[in-house]
């Protein structure tokens, strides 16, 4: 039995290359730890929370290691509130009264879960919060992950049910019915941490600002510092070489990828990635290599791009094309076709030739 683990971040922002394609490649990081700066360079930062290097850019703003102090309180607040795995948080105390009482939480729990709950029944299940125990159960993306025993996947398969998830707004509370039933909020909780922090950063009056969610996400608040939009280069999924495959321009967006190649395994030859579907407990199957979002919030993006993979190409691309006009989505495919909603069509440059557009 072979099983190999890769882990690869691959969006990076052209212009910038040698700094963010040094910050994005690697897989882990520390905590509050700040970069020297001269006048001309950006004040940054890394993060490390949700499991997740945040790597944050501000440029030209006095107030900037000001600003930067104040996240880094706000993301270890969130992290008090939505980490399944951190035992003092909110949502762990929420799964270990599962079946049992209900439990007092903040109102950026109550509203990540809302917000996971509506995107679950706009999918009719295939966005689903109570996943929890199956992600427990393949564990894809650390040492030792492997194929589960049939009945193990059934027993963690049974207790997903996004409609067993009971909020009381008015108590501010949150009841999962069944003992057993695992909330997990990693598909959303990045994604909204991100829209936290752009809304401060905007509030606070800045103009040019990059917010890095381990390389599979980025925000880009306004322009660049000379008022020209961003430029994303999205990575070749196979290459291994940093190897970009197009562009596209961003101007005060997110752009959120999600693909079979980010975390795996493999046993016996066959290739097990990490985005499951609800409906089988297992990896989705399909013919797409990876989604990638371009909206105008990281939550909508964070979400999104993992449940419109799951639905595959064309139910996919018919879902993003109906949801609203500020969501677009780029689909790729095993056979490296390249496949636009409406509004990427004209704005998306493929600079690979290995890779086609489909007109």
């Amino acid at each position: 039995m072979q099983r190999t683990r890769k882990c690869r971040k691959w969006v990076v922002i052209m212009g910038l290359t040698a700094m963010l394609m040094t910050l994005l490649s690697g897989c882990g990081g520390n905590a509050g730890n700040k970069e020297k700066t001269t006048a001309a360079d950006p004040a940054s930062r890394q993060y490390y929370i949700f499991d997740t290097v945040v790597n944050i850019k501000l440029y030209e703003d006095p107030k900037a290691e000001e600003h930067l102090d104040h996240i880094d309180t706000m993301l270890k607040t969130l992290d008090q509130e939505l980490s399944r795995t951190l035992e003092t948080s909110q949502l762990y105390k929420v799964n270990q009264e599962a079946g049992k009482q209900a439990v007092e939480v903040s109102e950026d729990t109550m509203e990540v879960l809302k917000r996971s709950l509506n995107y679950a029944q706009e999918t009719d299940g295939l966005f689903d919060p109570t996943v929890g125990g199956l992600v427990d159960l393949w564990d894809i993306g650390h040492e030792g992950a492997h194929v589960p025993a049939p009945e193990d996947l059934q027993r963690e398969l049974s207790l997903v049910g996004y409609k067993d998830v009971v909020m009381d707004e008015a108590k501010q509370t949150v009841f999962l019915k069944r003992p057993g039933m695992i909330l997990d909020l990693g598909g959303i909780g990045k994604g909204y941490a991100a829209d936290k922090i752009a809304a401060y950063l905007r509030g606070e009056g800045v103009k040019s600002a990059l917010v890095d969610l381990g390389g599979s996400s980025i925000i880009v608040v306004g322009s660049k510092p000379n008022g020209d939009s961003w430029t994303v280069g999205l990575q070749d999924p196979d290459s291994s070489r940093g190897t970009i495959m197009g562009n596209i321009r961003l101007n005060d967006q997110v752009i959120n990828t999600s693909g079979i190649y980010e975390r795996y395994f493999i046993e016996d030859g066959v290739m097990y990635h990490h985005i499951l579907d609800p409906r089988t407990g297992a990896p989705a199957q399909n013919e797409l290599k990876s989604v990638t979002i371009l909206t105008d919030n990281a939550t909508d993006a964070d979400a999104l791009s993992t449940v419109v993979y799951v639905m595959g190409l064309e139910k996919g691309m018919e879902f993003v094309e109906n949801y609203n006009e500020e969501t677009q989505a780029l689909f790729i495919t095993k056979d490296n076709k390249i496949y636009a909603t409406t509004g990427l069509k004209d704005t998306f440059k493929v600079t690979d030739e290995q890779y086609s557009l489909v007109e």
